[in-house]
């Protein structure tokens, strides 16, 4: 019998996927847009980005009070070592992509007079000491985090890649029903 991870985690897991496939997808593209279109893709982005934060939190609560399937057995030392690796910097990714976004969109040369809305509806606050550096801070604060959250993005790529490398692996070249433990629907 496979044992499965519970349906919030399952949900939660696959949400997050998603809105993480939708921004990289929308930050990948926008330079492609028509003028016009850029602004709200980059309002959508920031919009998905606060999502994926405030998820990523209910992840990690969810996560710390119903703990996880085991592992199945036989997997080798270094497996284990590495999934764990891999799941906690997905984890903190979840939390560093958001942050930096967040703290480089409220050093925005322009943010005190460019309010910034949540998919359009509910205006989402800056970060207020953020907003009150002098303007060669916010800017030096800007670009450093810009840089950061780029950065941060590749290492998305890598661990994204490790983590569906991994799952294949066990499940086609190991026969263990793997991604049976994640995939939604009956049990």
């Amino acid at each position: 019998m496979v044992q499965r991870y519970t349906g919030i985690a399952i949900a939660l897991h696959w949400i997050v996927a998603l809105l993480i496939v939708t921004n990289v997808a929308l930050a990948l593209t926008w330079d492609f847009y028509p003028d016009a279109q850029v602004r709200p893709a980059i309002d959508l982005h920031k919009s998905i980005g606060i999502t994926i934060l405030g998820l990523a939190i209910l992840r990690i609560l969810w996560r710390f009070t119903h703990r996880p399937p085991s592992l199945p057995a036989g997997y080798a030392r270094w497996e284990v070592t590495a999934s764990h690796v891999v799941h906690w910097g997905l984890y903190a990714i979840l939390f560093a992509m958001p942050l930096t976004g967040w703290i480089m969109d409220s050093a925005y040369e322009k943010a005190a007079t460019t309010p910034m809305y949540l998919y359009g509806l509910v205006q989402w606050p800056r970060i207020g000491f953020i907003l009150a550096l002098d303007p060669a801070t916010k800017k030096a604060v800007h670009d450093g985090f810009g840089a950061a959250h780029e950065i941060i993005a590749y290492a998305v790529y890598a661990l994204f890649a490790l983590h569906i490398a991994g799952a294949l692996k066990h499940q086609w070249v190991d026969g263990v029903k793997e991604l049976q433990r994640m995939w939604p629907g009956r049990r």
